[in-house]
Formats: structure tokens, C-alpha cells, sequence
């Protein structure tokens, strides 16, 4: 081992297809890097479009403004200041590769190419890249670095070719979506490249909201021993520098980094993906309809936090079921997180589609076909008001509702964004506590807690006829949670879960309302993954389908 460079880590948020904004990024973070010395500046995956870019990479037009954009950073970098280490498509040899690229003195010196491409959950790489032979080490001012690009990490094989073919430094540039428990699994599987190798470990990751996936960033180095040298802080931009000198890889900074609570990294998650979503798509503000109920409430809180309250518009839309007690929740928290609230009524409304399909439907114009009609009302207001003044309609529904159905398609389901939509209902609870008690660094909302007491222990209701509650149409929501992270998350069968102590007749009635719901969440907008197996991307079952299975004979 030989030679001694300075590294500049560069965890940024970059946008997908914004080729100059993230050059401009780039440029900033490249000044810094130069202003401490850095010999070479390192991006994440795919850094110059963003990750991921689905099918927008596979645009001749787009793929030629990459290349244009790519040869005109390089010529930059003929000013004497930091090399570039840049994730960016690439095409050679007539395929497109995921490459990460090496820019130095004016020009692009060498490409190393992805060889493990995912294409499950979120991922579908090999439908849009070539995967390339294993890579050789990049030789870099007497540095042989050995570039692993995301996935090459997960396996042993990209580290033990580098390794073989004299690799100094391990360099794994990463688009890893955040959920829950990746952190552990991450720091683990690169531990065990560095075990098999004996190589220091450099794990760099984006940090962004990009539609449904969120980046966290967390990235980290590992010395030769498999020791924590540097950890970059988690749900925020950051450039950081590290040393290599001679087999030895150091940092400017001591690698200290508190263990993040779960329920605080699903607000940071949900924060960041909905602030993202809202500002990339140039939206002036969101409005959602605030019920008095823990969903809505948390929601407006998340929006408050990212967005800022003058941004946050607050509906309440009253039936004649709204109790009292749910004003007065809306309206406190509206006033504790400063947010705009108004109040339009539907009770003219109901009555109006009353009038007109009473003719047509006569006594069947009652039960769960006049509650949707309530439903529909009030989506039908708060889409008027989008369309009115641009704020994007924030859907509130949460996970639980979402898997089973409880919810009304053209109603509570409609808006541009569910930020809850992978938050099981059990888990909000959990969440609002957590930022009553703690606001986020970064967080624009007000100290303290914001969300009421009064909403966190009142029985959870839709209120759409009289004295209801959600138990009245669903199992307690310990146990219909309980059900649904068999189902969705561990994939379990029925039998496997009644013998968990659930009872048979709601173990069947759960997964028969999950199963039936498929169209439902076909139509629902998209919203933050937070879980393994969110219900959009992970999670791809057939709407036609006659299968059943049983929960009792085996």
C-alpha cells in the first residue's frame, strides 16, 4: 500500500433530472473540498441525475445531456483543484452501464462500472442498465481504490476481486433507500466486507426524498479493523473529510453518533420525503383536511415541520356528525402549530346529492353509500381548493387503513401525497408522542408539543354516523396491526399466524379485506416507505384473484 490523498465525502440531496442543480451543488461542495485540501471529491450513485431515475435514463436526449454535462464538469477540474469521483449513467460499447467516474485534470480518466444490479422491491435496474464485468481497482495518485457501486457491496464477490487485484481502499457509492433496520444491515454487511478483505471501507449514501423512497444519507468509514472512523450525520446534507495515508484512512472529525429512536427516524423520514416531494414539484403549499382525529393532526404537524406553517393550510369540513369535541382538537392544533384553518361545512352537500339520488336509489340510499358520499364531499372541497390556489392536497390515510380498505377512493383517498400511507396506525401514536416531546434540529414547527393529549386518547372514529368508531368495522388496532405485519411484512400464511394466538375468524377476515382492497390501492397516491414492504413498490399482488387460503385446517 502507497500514497497519501485526502478525501472529500460528499452526501448531498440531489434532484432527478436536474443535470445544472446538481452540478451547482456539486460545485459548492467541491470549493469546500478544495478550501480543506482535498485531493479528490466523492459523489453518491448516480449523483449527476439522481437515483433513481427509472425509465427517464433510457432517453437518448437525456442520456446525450448527461454526457455533455459530464464533459464539461471534467474540463473544470484542469484548474488544479479536487479530482471528482461521480456516479452518473454511462454508455460504452453501444449498452448503458451504472458507472461511477473518475474526472481529473480536464478530462474523464476512467469509468468503474456496477456488476450487481437489484431488481427487486424498489429496484429495477436490470431492465434499465447492462451489468458490467467485475471491476479493477481505479489507480488514483498512487491509490488503487476499489469502487463498489451499491449492490457490489451486499455480496462478497465485488470486494474479493477488488482485493486480489491489489485494492487499497474500499469506495461504495450508494443510492440505499432508508427503513426501518437498514442502518444495522448496512453497517454489517460492509463489517463483513472489510472482515474478508482487510481493507478500510468508505459507505457513501444520498440524502433525499424522491416520490415514495426516502435517503437518509448516514454514510460512515470503517478502518482496516472494521472500527468506526467517521459517521455522517443522518437526514441531512454534509460534506466531510477523511485522510488516507500509507494504509491508514483517518478523520477530521471524531466519530461520535447517537442512536437514532425508531420513532424518530420515521418523523425524520416522513418530513424528508414530503418536503422534497412538495418543493421539487415547485407546490406552494399543501392543504389537508384536519379532522380532530391523531391522523390529520400528525400529518399537519410533519407538513408544519417541513414545509414551514405558512405553507400548511388546515380544512375542517364538518358533517353533522362532527362532534364538538373534534372541532376543538382541529382547531387547537391548528393554533399550536400556527397553520391557517378554515371550516366549510358539508351538511348542504349531503344534502344536495340526497336530493338528486333519492329518485334513483331510493332506501338504498343509506349506510356505507352515504358515508362515501360524505367522504367524496369533502375530497371534492379540498380538491376544489388545489385547484384554486395550487397547494397540493395531503391525503392523511395511514397504513392500517390503507391495507384493508377503510378508506373512500375519490374521498379521504384523494390528494398528491399520503405522507402516512406506510405508517401503521399503532405507530402513529408512537410518532406524535415522539415529536410532542422532542423537535426535530432541522424541523420549522414550534417547540413542545403540538399535537393535543386530547387526540392521542380519544377512540378513533371517521365520524360519519352516529356515536361511530373505527372497532365498530375493524378489529382493535393492536391486533389488526399485529395481522397485517404478518401479512404484508413477513409474509406469513394464515396458519403460521393463528398459531401466534390470533384468533382464526380475524386472521381470515383480515387477510380477505386486505386481498379485496388491491384495486383500492392501486388508485391511492403515492406516499413515504418507511417498511420493507410498503404497498405500492414491494408488495405487487393481482387485483383479480380467486386464491384462498385457509387459517384452520392444516
Amino acid at each position: 500500500m502507497s500514497g497519501k490523498i485526502t478525501l472529500a465525502l460528499a452526501q448531498l440531496n440531489p434532484t432527478v433530472g436536474d443535470i445544472s442543480g446538481n452540478i451547482a451543488k456539486l460545485r459548492t461542495a467541491r470549493a469546500y473540498a478544495a478550501e480543506q485540501g482535498a485531493d479528490l471529491l466523492v459523489t453518491t450513485e448516480l449523483y449527476l441525475c439522481a437515483y433513481p431515475t427509472e425509465d427517464l435514463v433510457l432517453k437518448p436526449s437525456f442520456q446525450n445531456s448527461l454526457r455533455v454535462a459530464l464533459e464539461r464538469l471534467a474540463s473544470e477540474t484542469a484548474d488544479g483543484g479536487p479530482a471528482i469521483l461521480i456516479g452518473a449513467p454511462w454508455r460504452e460499447g453501444g449498452k448503458l452501464y451504472n458507472a461511477a467516474l473518475l474526472l481529473e485534470g480536464g478530462k474523464i480518466v476512467v469509468a468503474s462500472l456496477k456488476h450487481d444490479l437489484p431488481n427487486y422491491g424498489p429496484f429495477d435496474e436490470k431492465r434499465l442498465f447492462a451489468s458490467a464485468p467485475l471491476q479493477v481497482p481505479i489507480l488514483f495518485r498512487g491509490v488503487r481504490l476499489g469502487v463498489m457501486i451499491c449492490e457490489d457491496m451486499w455480496k462478497p464477490d465485488c470486494a474479493a476481486h477488488l482485493k486480489a487485484r491489489n485494492a487499497d481502499i474500499l469506495i461504495v457509492p450508494n443510492g440505499s433507500p432508508f427503513e426501518l433496520g437498514k442502518t444495522a444491515t448496512r453497517r454489517k454487511l460492509a463489517a463483513e466486507r472489510v472482515q474478508e478483505t482487510g481493507l478500510p471501507l468508505v459507505y457513501l449514501n444520498q440524502f433525499s426524498g424522491q416520490d415514495e423512497l426516502v435517503f437518509d444519507g448516514g454514510s460512515f468509514v470503517l478502518d482496516a479493523a472494521g472500527g468506526l472512523v467517521a459517521a455522517l450525520p443522518s437526514w441531512e446534507e454534509n460534506v466531510s473529510i477523511i485522510q488516507w495515508d500509507g494504509g491508514k484512512i483517518s478523520s477530521k472529525t471524531e466519530a461520535v453518533e447517537p442512536e437514532a429512536e425508531r420513532a424518530a427516524d420515521i418523523y425524520h423520514a416522513l418530513m424528508t420525503g414530503l418536503r422534497d416531494y412538495v418543493n421539487k414539484n415547485d407546490f406552494p403549499g399543501v392543504v389537508l383536511g384536519l379532522s380532530g382525529g391523531v391522523d390529520s393532526a400528525l400529518a399537519a404537524s410533519v407538513a408544519v415541520d417541513a414545509l414551514g406553517a405558512e405553507r400548511v393550510w388546515g380544512v375542517m369540513l364538518p358533517s353533522p356528525y362532527t362532534s364538538y369535541a373534534s372541532t376543538e382538537d382541529a382547531e387547537e392544533t391548528a393554533r399550536v402549530l400556527g397553520c391557517r384553518l378554515d371550516s366549510v361545512p358539508i351538511s348542504e352537500a349531503m344534502k344536495v346529492f340526497d336530493s338528486a339520488l333519492s329518485p334513483v336509489l331510493g332506501d338504498k340510499l343509506q349506510g356505507v353509500t352515504q358515508e362515501n358520499i360524505q367522504a367524496r364531499c369533502r375530497g371534492l372541497i379540498l380538491m376544489a381548493l388545489s385547484n384554486a390556489t395550487g397547494f397540493m392536497v395531503l391525503s392523511t390515510g395511514n397504513k392500517s387503513e390503507m391495507s384493508v380498505g377503510y378508506a373512500t377512493l375519490y374521498g379521504d383517498m384523494c390528494g398528491g401525497f399520503a405522507v402516512l400511507k406506510d405508517v401503521y396506525k399503532t405507530e402513529i401514536y408512537n410518532v406524535a408522542r415522539w415529536r410532542n416531546a422532542h423537535k426535530p434540529a432541522s424541523a420549522l414547527g414550534p417547540q413542545g408539543s403540538v399535537i393535543p393529549e386530547s387526540v392521542l386518547t380519544k377512540a378513533p372514529t371517521a365520524e360519519l354516523r352516529p356515536n361511530q368508531t373505527d372497532q365498530d368495522s375493524l378489529p382493535p388496532y393492536d391486533v389488526l396491526d399485529g395481522i397485517l405485519e404478518a401479512l404484508i411484512e413477513q409474509d406469513k400464511g394464515l396458519r403460521e399466524i393463528v398459531d401466534q394466538g390470533y384468533n382464526p375468524a380475524t386472521v381470515a377476515r383480515v387477510w380477505a379485506l386486505l386481498d379485496k382492497a388491491e384495486y383500492k390501492r392501486r388508485q391511492a397516491p403515492p406516499g413515504v416507505k418507511i417498511t420493507p414492504r410498503n404497498l405500492s413498490r414491494d408488495r405487487r399482488y393481482p387485483i383479480t384473484n380467486k386464491y384462498r387460503e385457509r387459517a384452520t385446517t392444516r
